[in-house]
C-alpha cells in the first residue's frame, strides 16, 4: 500500500484512501514460533530496505510508530502506515464492522481531522463515499477471507460497484493464495468482467498448490497509476529475497 499512496503522491492534488476492513489498527507480534519467524522477517525488510523506494517508506511508517508507542515489537496496520503518508490535502476513511476493533482503531491513530474511522460493513458502506471530491481516491478491499468464496465473490461485486461509481478510481485488492487453481478461476472472471487496467502482483512462499494454510498472498490493482508496474518489478522480487531466504516460493507481475 504503501508503494501506491507514493505513486498517488507524484501529483499535487490530494485524494482520499479509502479501506474497507480497517482492523484494529496496531497489533503486537506474538512471542510464538510462528510470531518470532513473522518478526524476524519484518526485521529483516525493514533493515534493508534503503535500496527502494517503496520499501523505505514503509520501513520509515514502522519505525515512526514504534518510537510513538515506545515499543520495538509493535506493528502498525494498513491504516496506521496509510495515516502516516498522508498529505495536508489528503484524506482516509477507515471502515470497520467490528465495535471493538472500530474502537480500537480510534484509540490508536492519532488525532487528525483528516482521518475518520466508521463503524460498518465495509462492502457495502464503500459506495457512499465514491465518488469523492477530490475526484482521486485510492480505495482498498481487504476482507478476511473467513468464509473464503463468499468474500471473493463479494470482493469482485463491490470492486465493480465502486468502478460503476467511479470508474477512474485506483482500486487495490487483497487476497489470499490457497490453491492455485481457485485463483486462476477468480481471475479469469475477473478478466471477463472487468473493463478497466488490471495489475496483478504475487508472493508466495510455498508452492501455490501445496496443502499448507496460506501459500502466499496477492494484489490486484485496477487502473494502476502511471510506472506502478514497472517498479514493483523492482521492489517485489527483492522484498521476497528477505521474507524467504530458502527461496521455496516466488513472485510475479503481470497486467492484464
Amino acid at each position: 500500500m504503501s508503494a501506491l499512496l507514493l505513486a498517488l503522491e507524484r501529483k499535487d492534488r490530494g485524494f482520499l484512501y479509502l479501506e474497507t476492513h480497517a482492523g484494529r489498527g496496531a497489533y503486537a507480534l506474538e512471542n510464538s514460533p510462528e510470531g518470532r519467524a513473522r518478526a524476524l522477517s519484518i526485521e529483516r525488510v525493514l533493515a534493508s530496505a534503503q535500496a527502494h523506494p517503496e520499501l523505505a517508506a514503509y520501513a520509515r511508517s514502522v519505525a515512526a510508530w514504534r518510537a510513538h508507542r515506545g515499543d520495538a515489537r509493535a506493528y502498525p496496520g494498513s491504516p496506521l502506515l496509510a495515516a502516516s503518508q498522508l498529505r495536508s490535502q489528503d484524506r482516509a476513511v477507515f471502515i470497520e464492522l467490528l465495535p471493538d476493533e472500530a474502537g480500537a482503531l480510534r484509540a490508536a491513530l492519532p488525532p487528525d481531522a483528516r482521518t475518520q474511522v466508521v463503524e460498518a460493513d465495509g462492502f457495502e458502506r464503500l459506495r457512499a463515499f465514491l465518488p469523492p471530491p477530490e475526484r482521486r481516491a485510492l480505495t482498498f478491499i481487504d476482507p478476511p477471507y473467513e468464509e473464503t468464496q463468499r468474500d471473493f465473490a463479494r470482493t469482485e461485486e463491490t470492486a465493480r460497484a465502486a468502478l460503476r461509481r467511479f470508474q477512474t478510481g485506483v482500486i487495490a485488492v487483497w487476497y489470499p493464495i490457497k490453491d492455485a487453481r481457485d485463483t486462476e478461476t477468480w481471475h479469469a472472471g475477473l478478466r471477463a468482467r472487468l473493463a478497466s487496467a488490471v495489475l496483478v502482483g504475487e508472493l508466495w512462499r510455498h508452492p501455490c498448490d501445496s496443502r499448507v494454510a496460506l501459500n502466499g498472498s496477492g494484489m490486484l490493482i485496477v487502473n494502476p497509476p502511471y510506472r506502478t508496474a514497472e517498479r514493483m518489478r523492482e521492489w517485489l522480487p527483492a522484498l521476497y529475497a528477505l521474507l524467504d531466504p530458502a527461496r521455496a516460493g516466488g513472485t510475479s507481475v503481470r497486467v492484464w
